[in-house]
């Protein structure tokens, strides 16, 4: 990380936040700031580094094998990355239109993950504008291919050790001041469960 805004970031979560039960990490991860570092190459008709930040309002519990809406429901090539370690980034791209980010949670060799599912702009919003070809601000990571999209994450980013600084890191933000719960967003199977956490003051949540 660089600069003097980089330098007031709080920093990474440690590798023990995310080492314990998927559903506890989903719930205290809203509010929790997203920072992606980009290089000058990265920013759209740019020339100089930029550090993007978001505030997560808006994510979703995957489990296991116990999950039938979960990628590990039937461990695969691409899914085996939720088995750990705790902190890596799972990314992966979607009907073939968009990434998804998670986080891997549980202690390694149990499988979890967080979806990352929409955030609040709070720091380089005129780059995320660029990056998501000037949507406005309120819908510029409301939902999780725009919120890739928006921070320039892509499948490069998959296994990335989240709990360290670097280009892509999650940090301890502010909590609101309550968490809401729902049944996850577009899924057939286990669609009852209430595992999808938000902030339900907050305008930047997908729905």
């Amino acid at each position: 990380m660089r600069g003097a805004g980089a330098a007031r970031l709080a920093p990474p979560l440690a590798a023990d936040f995310f080492a314990r039960p998927t559903l506890e990490v989903a719930r205290e991860l809203v509010g929790a700031l997203v920072v992606r570092a980009l290089e000058p190459a990265e920013v759209p008709e740019g020339r100089e580094a930029a550090v993007l930040v978001a505030r997560l309002v808006e994510v979703e519990a995957y489990l296991g094998p116990q999950d039938p809406a979960s990628h590990a429901y039937r461990r695969t090539p691409r899914s085996a990355i939720m088995w750990g370690p705790p902190g890596r980034a799972y990314v992966y791209f979607s009907y073939g239109n968009h990434h998804c980010m998670n986080v891997v949670t549980e202690p390694e060799g149990t499988a979890g993950a967080v979806l990352l599912r929409a955030a609040e702009p709070l720091g380089g919003v005129e780059v995320m504008q660029r990056l998501r070809r000037g949507a406005v601000v309120r819908d510029l990571l409301r939902g999780p291919g725009r919120l890739t999209q928006a921070l320039a994450v892509d499948r490069r980013f998959n296994g990335w050790d989240l709990t360290r600084p670097g280009p892509l890191y999650l940090a301890r933000g502010q909590p609101p001041a309550q968490v809401a719960t729902s049944p996850r967003v577009g899924i057939r199977r286990a669609a009852d469960r209430p595992w999808r956490f938000f902030d339900p003051r907050s305008p930047f949540v997908s729905r």
